[in-house]
């Protein structure tokens, strides 16, 4: 029974995306002084559509067996592979990475305020208060 019409499950969806773009910017960071390291980012485009690209279509063996296919989901995380920011060859931009770290962490906590949100409204249901 999906007692929100799936909004919690959405809302998990994009918490777990920007978790892992919070992990891509900390790493980011912590290799800012890192030789020939190149910057990561994460992209909801670049997941969409690998997760369109990547499915396993199973074979059926009846004609009556249903249709389907399995999605296998990988993360869009890429590197800016020709980009130099620093003489080292580093490709980390430090006041990009803060600013973006800032919008990601502002994305994040209105996602867990609305999740918990949701929460709260099922334990007032619950309560009968």
């Amino acid at each position: 029974m999906d007692l929100f019409g799936g909004t919690i499950s959405k809302l998990e969806n994009g918490l777990n995306y920007a978790s892992l773009k919070n992990k891509t910017i900390a790493q980011n960071i912590a290799n800012v002084d890192t030789p020939n390291y190149k910057a990561k980012n994460v992209s909801f485009e670049k997941m969409l559509s690998d997760a369109k690209k990547s499915t396993i279509s199973a074979t059926r063996t009846d004609a009556r067996h249903y249709d389907f296919e399995i999605a296998q989901s990988t993360p869009g995380v890429y590197s800016y592979e020709n980009f130099n920011y620093r003489s080292n060859g580093n490709g980390v931009d430090m006041d990009a990475e803060q600013a973006s770290l800032a919008e990601n962490t502002i994305y994040y906590n209105a996602l867990v305020e609305r999740i918990s949100s949701k929460f709260n409204s099922l334990n007032t249901v619950i309560k009968g208060r």
